[in-house]
């Protein structure tokens, strides 16, 4: 091995300490140190600046370090607690894959590690990982992981709005109101005159509020509401659901489905009943999977923006880990995008709607 390639992997495995920094950020080891464990009474842009600069020398604390010193493990959790008894179902949904990449990034530049966890307490892990706090997807009412992990005093932030009197820490969510009304308003404008749903039988609150906010839709504009209801994380359950609300005597010339493999289930049920998709039926799916741009026709999909939320989650999760004062809302509403393809739009009505539309929230 030459010299030059000794300094290139010597460059590769160092580690800049908190006096480098210190340094390189102009301020004080003490600084630093307040910065990055959320003590102190710094200015926000001091703190901002001295963990940009450490995240940008490679600096990470020493993990045995942090936990004599403040208590701390420097492990955050990250479980999803209402799709089904299977420990893992939810990894298989696109929208859960992106907030986790998402979150991990983002709780790796604060110095943390993401465990993701399996989605009830009942597996014997739970008890066997110290964490300092954990984000909880999609929690159902009166969940009993959240009430469990605020009696054990740990922080917990939700990705969704908890239901009822739910004691998280904080929460980040859409305005799922604001989106289906949208979306069935854009359906309407297409040709629609019979829109129906397939939903879910959780009691999460998007679940819920989508639902309503449907129901409610229906109520204004003078429509009997069609809608088949499913266990979510049950994939089976889902094909079966979009078949019955296709074979349905007041079937819907419109669907929109809340879940990702809805579009494709639909799409099947179509062609086995002969209908043509946009002409005879209109279709919607939230889903964040590429996938849908590539078939025949292509879907329109809703996003949840699930990496912003990922990123939100995990920073108001470590901020109150670290009893950092922020300026940030505990809760939080992040815009959801409507992304418009053939499969909602009727040839005569094309030419009048502007691909993407943004839903916005308050």
């Amino acid at each position: 091995m030459n010299r030059a390639e000794t300094c290139r992997r010597g460059k590769r495995t160092s580690r800049a300490g908190i006096r480098e920094v210190a340094a390189a950020a102009g301020v004080s080891i003490t600084t630093v140190s307040d910065a990055l464990n959320g003590k102190g009474r710094l200015p926000d842009a001091t703190r901002r600046h001295v963990r940009e600069v450490a995240d940008r020398l490679g600096y990470r604390p020493s993990a045995a370090a942090r936990t004599l010193r403040t208590g701390k493990s420097g492990l955050i959790g990250l479980t999803v607690t209402t799709y089904g008894d299977e420990p893992f179902t939810f990894t298989e949904f696109p929208y859960f894959a992106e907030m986790a990449r998402a979150a991990t990034s983002s709780a790796l530049a604060r110095g943390y590690a993401l465990v993701i966890l399996p989605a009830t307490s009942r597996h014997d892990v739970w008890s066997n990982v110290t964490l300092d706090g954990t984000v909880v997807i999609d929690p159902s009412d009166h969940d009993p992981v959240v009430t469990e992990l605020v009696r054990q005093g740990l922080p917990v932030v939700s990705d969704g709005r908890p239901a009822g009197s739910l004691p998280v820490t904080a929460w980040v969510d859409n305005d799922h109101e604001a989106a289906v009304t949208g979306i069935l308003d854009h359906l309407a404008t297409a040709g629609a005159r019979r829109i129906g749903l397939l939903t879910g039988t959780t009691t999460d609150t998007y679940t819920h509020l989508s639902t309503t906010a449907y129901l409610n839709w229906c109520a204004l504009v003078g429509q009997d509401p069609v809608y088949e209801a499913y266990p979510a994380h049950d994939p089976c359950a889902g094909a079966v659901a979009a078949d019955r609300l296709l074979a349905r005597p007041d079937r819907p010339d419109a669907v929109y489905g809340l879940f990702d493999p809805n579009g494709t289930d639909l799409l099947a049920a179509a062609r086995r009943y002969g209908l043509r998709v946009p002409d005879d039926l209109l279709l919607v799916c939230c889903s964040e999977s590429s996938v849908y741009a590539n078939t025949e026709p292509p879907i329109t999909t809703l996003s949840l923006k699930p990496r912003r939320i990922g990123t939100a989650v995990v920073q108001l999760l470590i901020d109150a880990i670290e009893g950092v004062e922020t300026d940030q809302p505990v809760e939080q509403v992040v815009p959801t995008e409507l992304i418009v393809r053939t499969s909602s739009q009727r040839w005569e009505s094309r030419a009048t709607v502007s691909p993407p539309l943004l839903t916005r929230a308050r």
